[in-house]
């Protein structure tokens, strides 16, 4: 099975083709077929047109190995957002459109199903591209996190996911939901083929990250399980607990911290810009077609939530307050590890599930990535979040990737895909 092309990671790809044994034209066939195989089961795509996506492997294949690669990112019909630019500029393979939820801004879920069990939601917003990564229909995938949209997903289908610090990447010719929440996300099934996203995007610390040099051991973690702990399930209350001791068994200084008393207004500052920044991010479309809105949507624009300007101005200001004392914080540490989801990913599709974990840094602008490598009671995948200041994003992939070996291989979830 390991010999598909379909299942190999974006990096090994690129050794394949710079070794000459896999052309773009096979990768791209191996793909094809095996997700002409799983979307009637998984339903990852919104658009795809194989045709098309063989006439790009075709054109791949005439440009010299060291200018291409095997990265897949969301396309337009005629015009491409400024990630799938500089994607193509890259020499990445376009393959489609996965599905959101309506507008990537709601939490009822498209027909996208988790891979692992079809009865549960893949998460979402970025329901499709979570789940593609994980059905090894995709080696990479885009989303994009206003609340937990690509974090979420990353933690219910068993992959990699970061959400970047916000505004690294720029998000011109996506929907706007947020300007000061919106930021561009990836998955992958490896930290690896996130570093390669990092490349593209031009992901850059102040100072050249450190590559741990024994894995784990000497790195100084700490755990902290947020104020929002009591919505927390036996899954990632276990998961947090095992996470921690397999990090101090392998040589890392792991401790518990808590969050100032004055950070305890976050969530709620976070749900009041969401909500109050959708009303004209949402306007034109509810003034033209109202009646094909999202009832979440016609809210936010007809101001339901009851938000004044002066609500809003002070979770503005009261956020932005916030994110230079966690950054003080966070730096005493190689990173920080917080809680992905509540649990494993629901029963049913309806809804992709809760964002309670991810809002917070989502509104402080960290880095976060989800670490997959536990499971629930059910069998379904539990990832964990390693949180760091703001723009130590490299800094943070090369802790993930210490961390990750560590939890993949001994934390008790695999794939069965």
């Amino acid at each position: 099975m390991s010999s598909e092309p379909y299942r190999l990671s974006a990096t090994e790809v690129l050794q394949r083709f710079s070794n000459g044994d896999l052309t773009v034209v096979e990768y791209a066939a191996s793909l094809l077929d095996h997700i002409d195989e799983r979307q009637p089961v998984v339903k990852a795509w919104e658009y795809i047109d194989r045709a098309q996506v063989l006439q790009q492997a075709r054109e791949l294949d005439k440009v010299p190995k060291e200018q291409r690669g095997p990265l897949h990112g969301d396309d337009q019909v005629e015009l491409d957002a400024g990630s799938v630019i500089m994607l193509r500029a890259a020499g990445a393979l376009i393959l489609g459109k996965t599905r959101t939820t309506e507008f990537a801004a709601t939490v009822n879920g498209p027909a996208t199903t988790n891979p692992h069990d079809t009865g549960r939601t893949p998460g979402g917003s970025s329901s499709g591209s979570g789940a593609a990564v994980a059905d090894f229909q995709a080696s990479i995938a885009l989303g994009t996190q206003t609340g937990g949209s690509t974090i979420r997903p990353g933690s219910f289908n068993g992959v990699y996911a970061m959400k970047p610090t916000w505004n690294a990447i720029t998000r011109e010719g996506q929907k706007i939901y947020s300007l000061i929440l919106d930021t561009l996300g990836f998955y992958t099934r490896s930290v690896d083929d996130l570093k390669l996203l990092a490349e593209v995007f031009g992901l850059k610390d102040d100072q050249p990250p450190q590559q741990p040099s024994s894995g784990v051991k000497g790195l100084k973690l700490a755990v902290l399980k947020t104020m929002v702990w009591d919505q927390v399930g036996p899954g990632t209350r276990d998961a947090l607990n095992k996470g921690a001791e397999l990090l101090r068994s392998h040589g890392a200084d792991v401790k518990e911290i808590g969050f100032p008393t004055e950070f305890a207004k976050l969530p709620a500052w976070h749900t009041i810009i969401l909500k109050s920044d959708g009303r004209p991010s949402f306007r034109p479309e509810y003034m033209v077609g109202k009646d094909k809105l999202d009832v979440s949507l016609v809210e936010h624009v007809e101001e339901a939530h009851g938000y004044s300007r002066k609500d809003y101005m002070e979770a503005f200001d009261g956020v932005a307050a916030l994110r230079p004392k966690w950054d003080a914080i966070a730096e005493e540490y190689d990173a920080v590890i917080v809680p992905s989801v509540p649990d494993e990913a629901p029963k049913g599709i309806e809804s992709t599930g809760s964002a309670a974990f991810n809002s917070m840094w989502t509104a402080l602008h960290v880095p976060v990535i989800n670490v997959p490598g536990f499971q629930g009671e059910h069998g379904m995948p539990i990832g964990l979040s390693l949180v760091t200041p703001r723009y130590h994003d490299q800094a943070l992939l090369e802790v993930a990737k210490a961390v990750g070996e560590v939890w993949e291989k001994e934390g008790g979830w695999a794939s069965k895909l």
